[in-house]
């Protein structure tokens, strides 16, 4: 695929009733193109719903657990196995596979992680291992697939960064992009509706994505927003 192709991908679809309106409305009204889904939480059936009838690439976003930087640590707000072992990731992998493909009716596009717990093992081998038998991209670990995390609130502790989720500093990243694919990430809602530590950064992610000056600028700059979907087939 020639030229500057942009995906657009929105973490944690299927957590909140709140998260969910955001990732569709900056689908409709915004520059998301694809999302990935938290199969365990209950309002992942209306995600994968809407994902099933719309053009919204859908990814499995796997979830391990999350923790919060709190008083020089991080701490655990939950934790989904008990200990990381090779056998017990592995299961669960499967198990959010299963239900993932039991919800949209078909496999996954592309797999990440909640909080990126698959850059590390035992995580990361179970990850790539699936991704290879489904044929799919992981972020970061696919050649060809640039990985963005610049569009985000916080810094690695979790201490605010404002500016990095404004329209001037998404506008400068579509200006700037790089020849090639690249996945840029967000987060958006549409009000706070569940405990995280990116709480009000979702909101104003999802202004920001649905700015018309953000469109004016990629239409612009001559970038192409696509699916993972649609750069696989572009690969065939």
């Amino acid at each position: 695929m020639s030229g500057r192709v942009l995906i657009v991908n929105a973490d944690d679809f299927g957590r909140s009733p709140a998260v969910n309106e955001g990732v569709v409305r900056c689908h409709r009204e915004g520059i998301v193109t694809s999302a990935t889904l938290m199969v365990r939480w209950p309002t992942a059936e209306e995600a994968a719903a809407y994902a099933r009838r719309s053009t919204l690439g859908v990814g499995l976003h796997i979830d391990l657990g999350e923790w919060e930087y709190r008083d020089g640590e991080w701490r655990v707000c939950y934790e989904v196995l008990p200990a990381l072992t090779p056998k017990a990731v592995e299961a669960e992998l499967v198990r959010q596979l299963e239900r993932f493909e039991a919800l949209v009716g078909r496999p996954p596009d592309h797999l990440d992680s909640h909080q990126h717990v698959h850059r590390d093992e035992p995580v990361r081998a179970a990850v790539l291992r699936l991704a290879e038998r489904l044929d799919v991209a992981v972020r970061e670990m696919t050649p060809g697939i640039e990985y963005s995390g610049v569009f985000y609130g916080q810094d690695g502790k979790g201490s605010p960064v404002p500016e990095a989720i404004e329209v001037d500093s998404l506008v400068g990243v579509v200006e700037n992009l790089p020849t090639g694919v690249t996945e840029l990430v967000c987060h958006p809602a549409t009000a706070l509706d569940h405990p995280s530590p990116y709480g009000a950064e979702r909101l104003r992610e999802l202004e920001t994505l649905c700015d018309r000056r953000v469109r004016a600028a990629i239409d612009t700059a001559g970038v192409a927003l696509r699916t993972f979907g649609d750069v696989a087939t572009a690969r065939c």
